[in-house]
């Protein structure tokens, strides 16, 4: 059985499209907003670091800054970060995630200055919705969910 998956990006918002041998199975709409919701993923850049706080403030766009605790880092945050690192330097090579190489886990209590500097482009995940004078909260454990099962990159 063959399967396609369909993606159509323009500027009011996204089209995607299951096909199984040649006929439509799910079709998905949605409009183009300037919402951050729970779950979308963003290239972010570290703006401040805030030792006291043991945490950091990151731009992904949004009108305030998105709050990142050390906590959230995840366990397999330096394996992500390689990975996100040979990704961006050679945009035209395809490097698969499962040729990807692990580094050894976060330790559970450190230091935010330890293992990001102010500039660093990141990926990560928003995990609460930004309320009235606050940003959005953000996980760089990031996990993709589907109908039958959640992906959780670098994990069992």
């Amino acid at each position: 059985m063959t399967s396609e998956l369909i993606v159509d990006v323009h500027s009011q918002g996204v089209s995607i499209a299951i096909t199984e041998e040649k006929h439509l199975v799910e079709f998905q709409r949605e409009e183009q907003t300037e919402t951050f919701s729970v779950g979308n993923i963003y290239h972010g850049r570290v703006k401040k670091i805030m030792p006291g706080l043991n945490a950091c403030f990151v731009d992904v766009g949004s009108e305030k800054e998105a709050f990142l605790h050390y906590s959230d880092l995840g366990p397999q945050f330096y394996s992500l970060q390689k990975y996100l690192k040979q990704v961006t330097s050679d945009r035209k090579k395809n490097f698969p995630i499962a040729k990807a190489s692990i580094m050894p886990e976060k330790k559970k209590e450190g230091n935010i200055s330890e293992a990001l500097q102010t500039g660093q482009e990141i990926l990560v995940q928003i995990t609460k919705e930004p309320i009235n004078t606050k940003g959005p909260r953000l996980t760089c454990e990031l996990s993709f969910a589907g109908r039958f099962l959640i992906l959780i990159p670098f994990e069992d």
